[in-house]
């Protein structure tokens, strides 16, 4: 079979079948808007970090190595450049999810060392931005999901056929999503049981 011979075949499939360019659009557009809303969710915690360490210093000012790790995880998540290019770049995608798990384990050590600190832990305004923060890990969960799922869909979008021949030549290429490994590590929220009774200092 002639080439002339192949790409009549494979253009006489493609305009019988549908070329699947407007599903791969749209699931591109889907995964944008879910990584959007990813970045909205780590943004929105992100920011609720500086009045957590502002609350912690008046309570407990010499774990300075916490704050200190806390502050700087949170700068590394900070100084990483996000553009939508981002979900496209698996090296790139990588050195942020380990920034953001960076962030979630400093995150974990601080509100654990709160526990020595009941006077921290019956502050208004501690116990306040621990709920939002819970309350955002919860967000970031859902979000990341959403996302997973929308990768899914654009992966199997122009991985199967007749999209892949679409996909072939306008050069759509699957996009990285979040490994189980970071994927377990990010999606474990910071722990602390308000359950045992610090000793006072």
């Amino acid at each position: 079979m002639s080439i002339k011979s192949l790409l009549s075949l494979i253009l006489s499939l493609l305009l019988l079948t549908g070329c699947g360019y407007n599903q791969i659009q749209i699931n591109d557009e889907q995964v944008n808007a879910a990584w959007s809303e990813v970045l909205n969710q780590y943004k929105r915690r992100a920011d609720l970090i500086p009045n957590l360490v502002q609350v912690v210093q008046g309570y407990a000012s010499h774990e300075k190595d916490v704050l200190t790790r806390l502050t700087e995880a949170r700068s590394n998540v900070a100084g990483i450049k996000v553009t939508p290019e981002l979900v496209n770049d698996p090296e790139a995608m990588a050195r942020f999810q380990k920034a953001q798990a960076e962030l979630s384990g400093a995150l974990a050590r601080l509100l654990v060392v709160s526990e020595n600190y009941p006077n921290l832990k019956a502050d208004a305004n501690f116990r306040d931005l621990q709920a939002q923060l819970e309350g955002t890990e919860n967000r970031i969960t859902v979000a990341r999901n959403r996302y997973i799922k929308a990768v899914q869909d654009y992966n199997v979008s122009v991985r199967t056929f007749p999209n892949n021949l679409t996909a072939m030549v306008t050069g759509a290429k699957t996009k990285a999503n979040f490994s189980v490994d970071n994927e377990k590590t990010l999606s474990e929220p910071p722990k602390v049981d308000f359950g045992a009774v610090a000793p006072a200092r």
